[in-house]
């Protein structure tokens, strides 16, 4: 045997395999396996897919089969009786195998896709948003969890999430079926599940987070426009509600703390937004819209009631005004701000 062959057999007996369920595949243990390919440890494994005890012995790690979630031993199972465990960090969900590989690997992942330690405060941070927005659903479809109770029927079919996707992929059940050809479809299946993985986090790393950063600069200069912080001040457009909430939580801000509006220029960038701030972030009901008599004025008319130029509108409902200046919408919120009642609602 020559060095090179040599050298090629002790690599491929360096090779991990991963065992997982043969048969109909579903999201779970698609996605599960596309993400053990991304930690250091089985990137470029091998995949066996097989029921028999004795073929899963064989195997390095385990998921979503064999009746066992032992973390030490490598198994990840979430079908045994008994079997209750959770994300953690305020979810609540059962885990399927796709929570368990991301509970355990999704930090060492997501530390390498963006390339900072694992202890980084924004891994952290990118774990938890990309459990609650992509994985969580996952878990809960394959566990049999509602969304939420229902007593009526649906009012039309949902056949387009991911984990439906995936189950389309498997082969019709009235064509003919070979090993090979099952795991070519789940092959495709684990990319589909993967690529959309990958695609989340680099959303969230590249434009969600960098949001996130430019809110709370916000929050923490928000006594530069009012003495008691209640007018948050963007230098542009940017998605700011959910961030907002999230940081209010994280830093205790809570009653008379609260910001009341944001100022923002619009998306062309020539005039700008003051912004009553929502009391939830879907809710349609602000902590102070603008004053009543304000509402559904436009332009001269608003500016001669208000007594500063250059207004141009204030939504017939009090949720947004503008104007053509910063000044003048940061004047308009201060104003806003010394009009007892009159926005509260």
């Amino acid at each position: 045997m020559s060095q090179a062959q040599s050298t090629v057999k002790r690599q491929r007996l360096d090779v991990k395999t991963i065992g997982t369920h043969d048969g109909t595949f579903h999201c779970d243990e698609a996605l599960a396996l596309f993400l053990l390919d991304l930690t250091k440890t089985y990137h470029g494994a091998d995949v066996k897919r097989s029921r028999d005890t004795l073929v899963l012995d064989t195997c390095d790690i385990v998921v979503d089969v064999g009746a066992v979630y032992d973390e030490s031993k490598q198994l990840f199972d979430h079908h045994q009786r008994g079997f209750q465990e959770i994300f953690g960090h305020g979810f609540t969900t059962k885990l399927s195998s796709a929570g368990l590989i991301y509970k355990h690997f999704g930090k060492e992942i997501i530390a390498s896709q963006v390339g900072a330690e694992t202890d980084h405060p924004k891994v952290h941070v990118l774990w938890l948003k990309l459990y609650k927005e992509f994985i969580e659903a996952i878990d809960a479809i394959d566990n049999g969890i509602s969304q939420y109770s229902s007593q009526e029927q649906p009012r039309y079919s949902n056949r387009t999430d991911l984990s439906s996707r995936v189950n389309w992929l498997n082969p019709p059940w009235n064509e003919p079926i070979s090993l090979q050809v099952i795991d070519s479809c789940f092959a495709k299946a684990s990319r589909l599940a993967g690529e959309e993985f990958l695609g989340r986090l680099r959303y969230y790393a590249d434009a969600w987070l960098p949001a996130r950063d430019i809110v709370l600069s916000a929050l923490s200069a928000r006594y530069n426009e009012d003495p008691n912080g209640r007018i948050l001040l963007f230098q542009r457009v940017v998605p700011w509600k959910e961030h907002l909430f999230q940081l209010e939580a994280e830093h205790g801000i809570t009653g008379d703390g609260l910001p009341l509006y944001v100022i923002y220029p619009d998306e062309a960038g020539a005039n700008w937004r003051v912004q009553a701030i929502p009391v939830t972030p879907d809710s349609f009901e602000s902590r102070k819209a603008l004053p009543e008599e304000w509402r559904g004025l436009r332009d001269d008319k608003l500016s001669k009631l208000t007594g500063i130029d250059d207004c141009i509108f204030v939504h017939a409902s009090g949720f947004i005004g503008g104007n053509k200046t910063r000044e003048g919408a940061v004047n308009l919120a201060k104003l806003a701000l010394k009009c007892n009642n009159c926005g509260d609602e």
